[in-house]
């Protein structure tokens, strides 16, 4: 059963006819959330242009709340697309990730770090 078609009521924080955002069940930091199509698919390469822009507005809306009431100094999004990129879910899912001052010694490189011997270019 995928966890993203069948979720508690009480967990959504935004919704609209294409997509939802739920706060992470395992975060990485506080606020962590998800944005989720509602149309079960695995890949972000298969959905609608609706559902795309759709993904876009419930970033929009999940930075806002969390702006709100997190306060971050930044973010990380990101989407796992694939087994070999990470993905253990086979429901397509962004992840906004709230970062604060301080949370890693050294941000830099963000994402890159997925592969750690070539995160640091600098």
């Amino acid at each position: 059963m995928c966890p993203f078609c069948h979720f508690s009521p009480d967990q959504l924080r935004w919704a609209d006819a294409h997509c939802l955002v739920i706060r992470d069940a395992f975060p990485v930091s506080p606020g962590h959330s998800l944005v989720i199509p509602r149309r079960h698919v695995g890949s972000f390469f298969e959905l609608t242009a609706a559902e795309r822009a759709s993904v876009l507005t419930g970033l929009d809306a999940a930075r806002r709340e969390l702006d709100a009431v997190f306060a971050p100094a930044g973010y990380n999004i990101g989407i796992n697309d694939g087994p070999a990129a990470g993905q253990t879910v086979a429901h397509v899912h962004v992840h906004l990730i709230p970062r604060y001052e301080g949370d890693v010694d050294d941000p830099r490189g963000g994402v890159r770090w997925v592969i750690p011997d070539k995160a640091r270019y600098w």
